[in-house]
């Protein structure tokens, strides 16, 4: 064990994490020249497509130092905060951590967040100043900045390039000497904590371990700590080439196929012992992440509910950040009440729902949760506007509010100030840093999770970052509108806003049901109501049929009794006919709340 070294690299998206990976598999001989090729931890298609890691990716490389041999296993975790739950699993399978900051770019927001999460593990932790060839890095400034933000030396940092090579070899000896071998006994009983899974259609559930105590070989009998079922390990080995081993040690990191195909039987963050001769304790399993907000997925042809439903429980079995229930419409029949960590989060399972599964999806607005104080001090917890209450039964509504970090350069700060102010945001500090300024507000969560990263990136030209955490509930002026199609009120359509924007989203809404509506035969009133109160109103047209255009001349009683009767034809319909909601409506309500 003690030539053994397990670490994560963590950074900021674009700090060249899988650049950097790739080079130290590149030196160490990891892959072949004919299987190497540029961010080759990137697995999916969805990865190369964006430019960004989106699931954490183990590898064991193997370094010929100049006496020993060592075994160095390595997770590249994505930099974006909506993935933080792969970077949480991943520090907990290892000993120390590479901080890859851009000498460039300079500190950001996600940096330090990840940078407390290695150290709050006590995680040693080994400052990285990646792309000093750039024209405009200044490692000097950077490294001070580290160490003023984030408090930690940068005596032992490394200055290297990944893109060139330069220093990726002091970087190899920097990692032997600064980050300690795993702890821990062979000759104990088995402790391996399942860090990831994934489903293959082939072999069913692969797990990735890392082993704490003890080993682990092919056709032993193992279990969950506490529970009672055994399952024989079939296959294992590490990767990233899937290599087929005989044994995994106490201190590696490796997979196991023990031929399940029921994807709820082992969960991430257990515990696997031996059935033998079992540990009574279980390892320490992950934090669990809260989900930002939720949304409905509903799938287009009813037909593929049950598809949809083995598809979720797999992306869980690879994302543990996701949350699903399920839940009915009345309009859109059978779905899912899903929980994501952010925007991107939605977009990538969304993506991958439809390209890995083939599912065409109807998406409903996302909601944040409220805690629902009613009048005779019942309290609830929503994440679902058409399940709230009338308003009339209401005492309070208190929202989440989250407490954010945004590092900035100095000359955006007003700017920046000015956003925070336009999204209900309370000034906590402000601190500056020589060129940088790290700046603290109180937000609704429901301002930030939808696009204020995205504006925020947009005013200061990309260089200010964020990064929030869920800090309190707080009681708000909230209001619920429902929105009234044709009479009939569609649950799917309801949202949750602040008093003072609610004439504004209201129309929003209105007008853009209207936009996407396609006419009937007969006048389609559309109304935003909050609880009898209608606040917003527009009508699409009939269709009319010319019924007196072959009238020639003649009496006109003739062409009055048709359009009579036309008239009462119309009123019927109104009163017995149905109204189709394209599925493009629910899509645009997503926009209006983004803007």
């Amino acid at each position: 064990m003690k030539n053994i070294r397990n670490f994560s690299i963590i950074a900021h998206v674009d700090h060249g994490k899988s650049t950097l990976s790739d080079r130290l598999i590149q030196i160490c001989g990891g892959l072949s020249l004919r299987e190497m090729s540029s961010q080759v931890l990137d697995s999916m298609d969805l990865e190369r497509e964006r430019g960004i890691t989106i699931k954490a990716q183990s590898v064991m490389i193997k370094y010929k130092a100049k006496i020993k041999t060592y075994f160095l296993n390595f997770i590249d975790t994505p930099g974006h905060v909506n993935f933080s739950d792969e970077v949480s699993r991943s520090l907990s399978a290892c000993e120390g951590a590479l901080l890859i900051v851009d000498a460039a770019q300079g500190v950001e927001a996600q940096t330090v967040a990840n940078c407390r999460n290695a150290l709050n593990l006590n995680l040693k932790v080994l400052p990285v100043l990646n792309k000093i060839d750039l024209p405009n890095a200044n490692p000097e400034k950077v490294s001070q900045d580290i160490e003023n933000i984030i408090g930690i030396s940068m005596k032992n940092s490394v200055k290297c390039s990944a893109k060139t090579g330069f220093g990726i070899l002091e970087l190899l000896e920097q990692i032997i000497k600064k980050i300690p071998s795993p702890s821990g006994d062979i000759n104990n009983p088995l402790q391996a904590l399942v860090i990831d899974s994934w489903f293959d259609k082939y072999l069913g559930v692969v797990f990735l371990i890392r082993i704490k105590n003890g080993y682990i070989k092919i056709k032993d009998r193992i279990q969950v700590i506490n529970k009672k079922i055994t399952y024989q390990v079939e296959k294992l080995g590490i990767l990233p080439q899937k290599e087929n081993k005989k044994t995994l040690l106490c201190g590696e990191v490796g997979w196991i196929i023990c031929g399940i195909k029921n994807i709820s039987s082992i969960i991430v963050g257990e515990t696997i012992t031996s059935y033998i001769k079992p540990a009574q304790k279980s390892l320490p399993k992950f934090k669990k992440l809260n989900q930002k907000f939720t949304l409905d997925f509903f799938p287009t042809h009813p037909d593929q509910y049950s598809y949809f439903k083995d598809a979720l429980m797999k992306l869980q079995l690879n994302d543990t950040a996701l949350y699903y229930e399920p839940d009915m419409s009345k309009i859109l029949g059978l779905g899912f009440r899903c929980g994501f960590l952010g925007l991107l989060h939605l977009e990538i399972i969304q993506s991958r729902l439809e390209r890995e599964y083939n599912i065409s999806l109807i998406v409903t607005a996302p909601t944040v949760g409220y805690e629902i104080i009613s009048i005779n001090g019942k309290k609830v917890y929503i994440d679902n506007p058409s399940k709230l209450p009338n308003m009339n039964n209401i005492k309070k509504i208190r929202e989440p509010i989250a407490k954010c970090n945004i590092i900035t350069p100095i000359k955006y700060i007003g700017n920046i100030i000015k956003l925070c102010v336009e999204n209900r945001g309370k000034q906590k500090s402000l601190v500056y840093h020589q060129t940088q300024i790290m700046i603290s507000y109180d937000i609704p969560l429901s301002e930030l999770v939808l696009n204020f990263f995205d504006r925020l990136k947009a005013i200061s030209s990309g260089y200010a970052s964020l990064e929030y955490t869920f800090k309190k509930f707080k009681t708000s002026k909230l209001m619920k509108i429902d929105i009234f199609i044709n009479s009939v009120k569609i649950d799917s359509l309801s949202t949750v806003t602040h008093k003072n924007n609610v004439i504004h989203i209201a129309k929003l809404i209105i007008k853009n049901i209207k936009k996407f509506m396609p006419r009937h035969q007969f006048d389609i009133p559309i109304q935003a109501k909050i609880s009898n109160t209608v606040i917003a109103r527009e009508t699409i047209k009939q269709l009319r049929k010319n019924v007196i255009s072959k009238c020639y001349g003649g009496d006109v009683s003739r062409k009055k009794k048709l359009l009579q009767k036309q008239k009462r034809g119309k009123k019927k319909m109104k009163n017995f006919g149905s109204v189709s909601i394209p599925p493009e409506i629910f899509s645009s309500i997503i926009a209006i709340n983004k803007k």
